[in-house]
């Protein structure tokens, strides 16, 4: 088996690709009304010619070249000559790639849809999961109904979200609705009220019904929340019995003296109580996870905006959590050092746990969401095979997933304002593939494992 191994995965990789006659480059704009520009683009075309992966493992992984890995039952991490990997509870190694919300579609139009393409909840289960796994998608990410795709044995593996802070925050109060995510008041979550512990332990009991699944990979704790250096001043502008700024009294007087005010405050403290400040984040929910669920990994909170510029939300959860997750926007390659500062910060392995890119021939008007806009759905395509092509040369990435599932439904008025009217799925609203994208997906998913190998070089994997 290995020498077979190493031909399927080896030698044929190194057959040499034509280079395009000029640089690729696809026309983009940041939304409606602003300007297109080319952006130069890479593609699986420009790379040698490659043969499908050899699949090894029933979750989707391959096996080492070395043979198997010490098998733990669950998904694990792993850094192997340099490069971050997850391995399957079986010892392979393991690339997830997801789509986030592969769920229904919520309004009357779209459930009358749904019953007329698929009839029983079932038959959509078990025809969306044949699907994915048709397009060389292993799994799924965060917001997807995952026990009626499970029941239909599409073998997927899976990821749950459980919100922490914002649902602490709705028990509370004063949280908001904001486009894409949680709203608390004076831009602060609500790290140190003394509650927030105690309701995480309970929230977390939920996660004891899934703690022997080996098709769940990991556990997010929350989505996008605000880390910003202005933590430190904000907390301090909250009313005087809020627990935030009782914490961030305490914690400037510590560093400056009994007297010290905000005026005292220096860039080292906005960067010292940012960390201080994600850090009693990351150990209370991080805690609560591994006391009701020993056995998967955590995800982080899906870090987001300026925040994947702030070295110390990466150290601070680094120390806590088994992988950062990033929703990674305003970028059409990824930046090859970013990537290195947040496995180097956070000593863990990242995962892009949102990205896309809206498409105007679908017909949608596009104004939601902070994806890149394209012109067609095989220029999505191309995105696809670009951003995952600089993902994994990083060598950081152990995973990516794809927002969303479906497009936005104009007619959900339920759905929040940045997931309105934007063509972000991988099908319509009305259950309808888009084959120019998904084909693109299908071509690089197929060769991962491959394409990483030729990243690295055939000395990286020699048995």
């Amino acid at each position: 088996m290995m020498t077979g191994l190493i031909l399927v995965l080896g030698l044929a990789a190194w057959v040499k690709a034509e280079p395009p006659a000029e640089p690729r480059s696809v026309m983009v704009s940041r939304g409606p009304g602003h300007s297109w520009q080319a952006r130069p683009t890479r593609v699986l075309a420009d790379f040698p010619e490659l043969p499908q992966d050899h699949i090894t493992s029933r979750f989707g992984g391959i096996l080492p070249d070395g043979g198997l890995l010490p098998a733990s039952g669950y998904f694990r991490t792993a850094r192997i000559d340099g490069r971050w990997w997850l391995v399957d509870p079986e010892g392979h190694l393991f690339i997830h790639r997801g789509v986030t919300t592969v769920r229904g579609n919520r309004s009357a139009d779209g459930r009358k849809a749904r019953l007329e393409r698929f009839g029983a909840e079932e038959n959509w289960a078990t025809a969306t999961g044949r699907m994915l796994r048709s397009h060389g998608f292993n799994g799924t990410g965060v917001w997807a109904d995952d026990v009626p795709l499970q029941a239909a044995g599409g073998g997927l593996v899976y990821t749950r979200l459980w919100n922490f802070m914002s649902s602490y925050g709705r028990k509370r109060g004063g949280t908001y609705q904001r486009p894409g995510n949680t709203g608390y008041p004076g831009g602060v979550p609500f790290i140190f009220d003394p509650e927030f512990v105690k309701f995480c332990d309970e929230h977390a009991k939920q996660l004891a019904a899934t703690k022997d699944d080996p098709w769940l990979l990991g556990h997010f704790t929350d989505n996008e929340l605000p880390w910003s250096r202005r933590m430190l001043e904000n907390y301090l502008s909250l009313p005087e019995d809020d627990p935030g700024r009782e914490a961030a009294e305490r914690w400037l007087r510590q560093r400056h003296g009994s007297r010290a005010t905000a005026k005292d405050i220096t860039g080292k403290d906005r960067e010292g109580f940012l960390e201080f400040a994600a850090e009693t984040y990351f150990s209370i929910v991080a805690s609560a996870i591994r006391r009701h669920d020993p056995n998967h990994l955590v995800l982080g909170s899906r870090f987001n905006g300026g925040a994947l510029k702030l070295p110390e939300v990466f150290l601070a959860a680094g120390k806590h959590v088994d992988v950062v997750s990033a929703n990674y926007y305003q970028a059409w390659s990824p930046d090859a050092e970013l990537l290195r500062r947040w496995a180097v910060d956070s000593g863990r392995p990242v995962i892009i746990s949102e990205w896309y890119a809206k498409g105007i021939d679908s017909g949608m008007a596009n104004k939601g969401g902070v994806g890149w806009l394209v012109k067609t759905q095989a220029d999505r395509g191309m995105f696809y095979q670009n951003f995952t092509l600089g993902l994994m040369e990083s060598k950081t990435c152990v995973g990516w997933h794809w927002f969303r599932y479906q497009d936005n439904d104009p007619s959900d008025r339920r759905a929040d304002p940045s997931n309105r009217d934007s063509n972000k799925g991988i099908v319509t609203n009305r259950y309808e593939p888009y084959p120019a994208l998904l084909d693109a997906m299908r071509e690089l998913n197929t060769r991962t494992y491959g394409l990483i190998r030729h990243v690295d070089g055939p000395a990286a994997h020699a048995p």
